[in-house]
């Protein structure tokens, strides 16, 4: 959600709550019940680096009041700030959070070094594409912090959440958090139990993670592609967790290099290699478009044709980066590298660390990464971490007792970066603990999953925590169905009318899902074919294709467009079929049915 705060006004005065002390605040704008408010924290609790850092809260009071009391709204990352991310100025995610937390004041704030707490932004770190060489990047980026590098820990997350709810004047106050925001409320509630009442958990990371080496992540993926693709992949490929599996392992042992084409026509080189394979595979829990794509294009790969992976690296990229404002890679560096775990002391100076990471690597046993090899443990923190002044780890703050209220988290099942297996083990410490499973959706539940099982279960269960919430959803629909295989990267010189057909229709679905992939990534991208043409987004609703081309000597040009409101996306459009393998005629679509005159036979 993107944050557009106009005619913020900051005026003294005081947030009409009961106990509440002074505090820079006024209006947000023309939105009524919506307020900001600074509130000052120490820059180092300690005292040994001076200094006070100015937190930018935003409380919004629903029509009515809020009997309820109030409930935090933490954002993920680390480096998403929650004013930012949640944006209470918005009018559909005021109404979203006020329909999921019926009664409640919602909080949201920005994290010290995240939206407008004191942005850190080392903007060659935020350019980072791969994890390869961002150990030194993050170096660079804590060189430039100096002395406050250390204090931007989840340790002083929970004080800066604790210092905001004083100066709000709640006693005690709800937290809903999502990824690493779960890590954060779980946190404060082992470290202030007494001032939490209820926990709302969505993409459950537990205090004690993430590994080091993000070998639970690795060793839960084959099961859970496994899963999402079962009964909906067959025809792209008869396993697609073997696919990744034997695509990961043999790019980690020889990368691949080859052309990729962009939209001005040119072809640019592009390497991909096992822990870039991985990474995608782990962005696809994100983008319900990528995730479409990557098991055809998975199962090209591993039969030698890499075109359709190497082009989807690229759109991959594209659609992951994100500004500082968005998510600070710089915060979440100075987070994740303070925390730790790592496999050195907090002390170590960072020219023995590498020794220290080899050593625990060649220690851990067979298996420990599931079928992948040692080179996937680049995807964890303690790669990135490396060469983070000290003290870098020992901040872990592990598992602890919790207070025992209601608590319910929400895991999805093709959730990548968090699996379900950690949600488990946090319900598993709370008497009053629930555990929602909805089948299909990846990371963040309540906003991906587009049946609203998950957001109905949610309010319901707030409205009385006493009842018993389901354990499970049904699958929801797709919004882009997974692919079948790419066609061959050789075309006959000449195709019949219903071979045409059938390449068209593949061109068009293939087309949908690669315009979809980057939509709404500022700016909107044209997006090249395969082999030629491209796709030219039209508003947010729709796409022209030119020439567009996922198959050599068939070509699509034409206009696409969604209409409806049901899913998957139903498109309607007209489409001009050329190439000099193809066919040649024009089809016309209506909600996704495909039908017209090719080579002067009816087809559809």
């Amino acid at each position: 959600m993107g944050r557009f705060l106009l005619g913020l006004a900051l005026a003294t005065a005081a947030i009409a709550a009961p106990g509440t002390a002074a505090a820079q605040t006024g209006s947000c704008g023309s939105v009524a019940g919506l307020v900001c408010t600074d509130v000052s924290v120490p820059l180092d609790r300690s005292g040994a680096v001076p200094g006070t850092i100015s937190l930018h809260v935003e409380s919004y009071t629903p029509p009515g009041g809020a009997p309820r009391g109030a409930i935090f709204l933490i954002a993920g990352g680390p480096g998403q700030g929650s004013a930012q991310t949640f944006d209470l100025t918005e009018p559909t995610s005021r109404e979203l959070f006020s329909f999921l937390f019926p009664g409640y004041t919602l909080v949201t704030y920005d994290d010290r070094g995240t939206g407008q707490s004191g942005l850190i932004d080392c903007p060659a770190l935020q350019a980072a594409v791969t994890p390869t060489g961002e150990d030194k990047l993050a170096a660079a980026c804590a060189a430039s912090l100096g002395p406050d590098a250390s204090l931007y820990g989840t340790a002083d997350h929970i004080e800066d959440l604790d210092a905001v709810r004083a100066a709000l004047g709640f006693d005690q106050v709800a937290l809903f958090g999502v990824s690493y925001g779960t890590k954060l409320a779980l946190s404060y509630a082992s470290a202030h139990p007494d001032n939490v009442n209820l926990l709302v958990l969505d993409s459950v990371l537990p205090p004690s993670l993430p590994d080091p080496f993000s070998a639970n992540v690795l060793r839960a993926m084959p099961a859970a592609l496994a899963t999402w693709c079962s009964g909906v992949c067959g025809a792209a490929t008869p396993n697609y967790a073997a696919d990744v599996t034997a695509v990961a392992n043999r790019l980690a042992a020889k990368p691949v290099v080859g052309p990729v084409l962009e939209p001005n026509g040119k072809s640019a080189s592009d390497r991909l290699d096992g822990v870039g394979v991985l990474s995608m595979v782990i962005d696809s829990d994100l983008n319900p478009a990528l995730a479409a794509e990557l098991p055809a294009a998975m199962h090209a790969a591993r039969a030698g044709n890499v075109k359709p992976l190497l082009r989807l690296h690229v759109l991959d990229e594209k659609a992951s980066a994100t500004t500082a404002v968005d998510l600070s890679a710089g915060l979440f560096a100075a987070t994740v590298c303070r925390d730790g775990p790592f496999p050195w002391p907090s002390d170590a100076a960072p020219a023995v660390r590498a020794g220290l990471l080899s050593q625990a690597l060649a220690a851990l046993p067979r298996g420990s990464f599931g079928p992948f090899g040692t080179y996937a443990a680049e995807l964890g923190n303690a790669d990135l971490c490396v060469d983070w002044p000290a003290p870098s780890g020992g901040a872990s703050l592990g598992d602890s007792p919790y207070p025992n209220v209601p608590m319910i988290a929400l895991s999805g099942g093709f959730d990548l970066r968090t699996p379900t297996a950690n949600a488990q083990s946090i319900v598993a410490q709370f008497p009053q603990g629930h555990l929602l499973v909805v089948p299909g959706i990846g990371h963040s539940v309540l906003t991906a999953d587009t049946s609203f099982c998950a957001d109905n279960a949610v309010r319901n269960w707030i409205l009385d925590p006493s009842r018993q919430p389901p354990t499970s959803c049904p699958r929801p629909s797709f919004i882009i169905p997974p692919l079948a295989a790419y066609p061959a990267a050789t075309t006959p010189r000449r195709l019949g009318p219903a071979a045409t057909f059938t390449l068209a229709s593949k061109t068009l679905r293939e087309a949908e899902a690669s315009w979809l992939l980057l939509d709404g990534a500022p700016p909107m991208h044209e997006v090249a074919g395969l082999y030629s043409g491209r796709i030219v987004p039209v508003g947010t609703k729709g796409f022209k294709l030119v020439s567009y081309s996922i198959a050599p000597g068939v070509t699509l040009s034409g206009s696409a467009t969604i209409t409806g409101d049901v899913l998957p996306f139903q498109f309607d459009g007209a489409l001009t079929v050329r190439g000099a393998s193809a066919a040649a005629g024009v089809l016309g679509l209506v909600r996704n049915s495909l039908k017209g005159t090719l080579g002067g036979k009816r087809v559809g």
